[in-house]
């Protein structure tokens, strides 16, 4: 039995070690040049445009820092896609709602748009990517085990819904330096390693040019031992745009009949954003206060004031969500039904819930990974403990 498992987890790995390697890594590389390229033009630009984030509340940096990291992005797809030769099946229509996100997103990092202007904003994209394109959830019965449940009139709020709450997911999740772009990377490679396996080369060449695109980013964006801090951020439009992106292709995956995908493994490719701002919102709500009302209960505060370092925390979270992806897609081919991976999801968010409700017990949990000796997490307890009396 033990000989047996060990054969099936080797198959297991060298199969995704085969899907991985079968990307196309040339588009991922371009747009990874050109994103690269239109940061370095852009972000000496960043004061006269106003694109300038400056420290204040509950914001982690301690300077003044460009927030071009979203135009960058845009321009590093946009130049290498042009040789690309699946630019079209809905390009325009993806390009339409991308440019509302990024117009508003832009206004917001300047002039500090109120929120319901970025939820319409987010509306209308999803709608343009419904009407012009196409794209939209239509079917979620192999998610619930059935062979076909249509959602019909649904549709359309439904699509609408889970856009908007994914690119809010992403916003959310963006309050560590490399947190959101990485988590990103993340579920870009999982998309692209499903699309391969289903059959669907078109999706999985255009994960690699975001992949490479993110990837640019990143550079900028992630500490490192010769970078102390974020030299640049992404901004809301760049959230707004990322969000976008993992909804668009998301629901082009899995809801395509030729190459089909089941609909749970969406909720699978950004566990952490995802089940995160669930929580903290529906905790807002609870205690009467608006869903978007700011605090520091989100899983990344509760990791950094636990002691645990910027960069250890995107790591760690980055491999749960990779552990995730990973396990998942190895349930999926073991044949396991669709309604208990989701279910497993809901248990997951629902436990996260209940532990979390005590920020100190949180806190408690997360300080074991920090690295920090026990006489050093017991100092940093006391001191918390100091702080709120």
């Amino acid at each position: 039995m033990y000989v047996a498992l060990q054969k099936v987890s080797v198959r297991s790995w060298l199969v995704a070690f085969d899907l991985v390697a079968r990307l196309d890594w040339l588009s991922a590389l371009a747009a990874f040049a050109a994103t690269t390229l239109a940061l370095w033009l852009l972000t000496p630009l960043a004061p006269k445009l106003r694109l300038v984030d400056h420290p204040r509340g509950r914001k982690n940096h301690s300077m003044p820092t460009p927030v071009t990291g979203g135009l960058a992005m845009v321009a590093g797809v946009l130049v290498a896609a042009v040789g690309s030769p699946v630019v079209g099946d809905g390009f325009w229509g993806f390009a339409a709602a991308a440019a509302v996100l990024i117009g508003i997103g832009v206004l917001d990092d300047i002039y500090d748009v109120r929120w319901y202007w970025r939820i319409l904003s987010q509306v209308v994209a999803a709608l343009i990517m419904v009407y012009a394109s196409g794209v939209r959830v239509a079917q979620l019965g192999p998610a619930l085990g059935l062979d076909s449940m249509a959602l019909g009139a649904l549709s359309v709020p439904f699509t609408v819904f889970a856009t908007v709450g994914l690119i809010n997911a992403i916003n959310m999740i963006d309050g560590v330096d490399g947190l959101a772009g990485a988590l990103v990377w993340c579920a870009l490679l999982m998309l692209g390693a499903a699309a391969l396996y289903a059959g669907n080369d078109v999706i999985a060449e255009r994960m690699m040019l975001l992949m490479g695109a993110v990837a640019g980013f990143l550079m900028f964006n992630m500490r490192s031992p010769w970078r102390p801090r974020a030299r640049l951020f992404m901004g809301n439009s760049g959230s707004a745009f990322l969000g976008l992106v993992v909804a668009w292709f998301s629901f082009r995956l899995t809801q395509n009949a030729g190459h089909p995908v089941s609909p749970v493994l969406a909720l699978w490719l950004l566990p952490v954003p995802v089940m995160d701002t669930l929580v903290v919102m529906a905790r807002r709500i609870r205690m009467r206060r608006s869903p978007f009302h700011p605090d520091r209960n989100h899983i990344h505060h509760l990791m950094i004031d636990a002691g645990v370092s910027v960069g250890r925390t995107v790591l760690l979270l980055c491999l749960f969500t990779l552990g995730c992806g990973f396990l998942v897609g190895q349930g999926m081919r073991a044949d396991v039904p669709n309604p208990v991976l989701l279910s497993m999801f809901g248990v997951m968010g629902l436990a996260w819930y209940g532990f979390s409700e005590e920020r100190e017990r949180a806190l408690g949990l997360f300080s074991r990974l920090s690295g920090e000796s026990a006489s050093q997490r017991a100092e940093r307890a006391r001191a918390r403990l100091a702080s709120s009396e």
